[in-house]
């Protein structure tokens, strides 16, 4: 069994949160094709989001937004976590399957069958959205009279 890091196991719990359910239906069977039990099962909750102006102010309440969590435990004691935005039961419990089989001595396989493609999808979107955001962006300029 290879354990990882802590980095690496925040970036596969991110990569999983942010997919949308539709990338990891074609997973499904493969991730339930081993015994497990619901620790936890998939449940919608509230979260408060918090947020600071410029990135550095004081902190202010931006609102409430739904999450969904699960966690599971595979037949061999490999646990997995989810929490991810929205009220989508059947993703959270997809993705925590998932990150209960990354913790197992197949890690290697399911990082490059699942997750890497998963994060190509979610930077290539971000790119698009990044240009269509910079299409629209409007330099201003000061124009300084000549008065005295």
């Amino acid at each position: 069994m290879n354990p990882a890091s802590q980095t690496e196991r925040q970036h596969w719990i991110g990569v999983l949160a942010r997919a949308r359910r539709s990338e990891l239906l074609p997973f499904e069977n493969a991730l339930r094709d081993v015994e497990y039990q619901m620790i936890r099962a998939p449940e919608i909750g509230m979260t408060l989001v918090r947020g600071r102006m410029g990135g550095n102010g004081a902190p202010f309440n931006v609102g409430e937004m739904s999450v969904t969590r699960c966690v599971v435990r595979l037949a061999d004691g490999r646990t997995g976590y989810s929490y991810l935005a929205g009220r989508d039961k059947a993703h959270a419990e997809l993705a925590a399957l998932a990150d209960a089989h990354l913790q197992g001595a197949q890690q290697r396989h399911w990082f490059d069958q699942v997750i890497t493609p998963l994060a190509s999808a979610q930077a290539e979107r971000q790119a698009r959205k990044a240009a269509d955001t910079a299409a629209t962006k409007v330099e201003f300029f000061t124009l300084v009279r000549g008065e005295n």
